[in-house]
């Protein structure tokens, strides 16, 4: 029989577990770029850094945003706060492209939000493929809420 004590460890354990899941998985988030192959930066972005950028968003940022960016991804039943939902129309007018890319490298908390949205350091040397995540992200909020 479990004692209250070993039932707590046992579920920080699982969180601590979970934790260090998402942020293996989310660790190398993206944008895609822009359809005129650059972007408002200044950051050219090449077909390869599309392909990548694409990749990225379906391996890792699809695990908790989901695969249509609706913040519905499989790991998202655990996050509390729910993952942002990319469709959402006023969050696509108030969040800067910016602020996006910043999101993507340096994580969540680097742009007041959310410690589970995990930084991708990764990508920091790669702009073009961050350029090209956060058109991706873009590109699902011009696809409207569905509702």
């Amino acid at each position: 029989m479990r004692t209250p004590s070993s039932a707590r460890i046992t579920t920080a354990a699982v969180a601590a577990a979970f934790s260090l899941f998402l942020l293996i998985v989310c660790a190398g988030s993206q944008p895609s770029a822009s359809p005129a192959g650059g972007s408002s930066s200044g950051v050219a972005v090449t077909a390869a850094d599309r392909t990548e950028a694409l990749h990225i968003f379906k391996t890792r940022c699809a695990v908790c945003h989901g695969q249509e960016g609706r913040g519905n991804g499989p790991a998202s039943v655990a996050l509390n706060p729910k993952p942002q939902d990319y469709h959402n129309e006023a969050w696509q007018k108030a969040t800067s492209d910016a602020t996006i890319e910043k999101a993507i490298v340096e994580g969540g908390t680097a742009v007041g939000k959310s410690a589970a949205m995990a930084p991708n350091p990764d990508l920091k040397h790669k702009p073009g493929v961050v350029v090209a995540l956060k058109d991706i992200i873009r590109k699902l909020g011009q696809e409207g809420s569905g509702e």
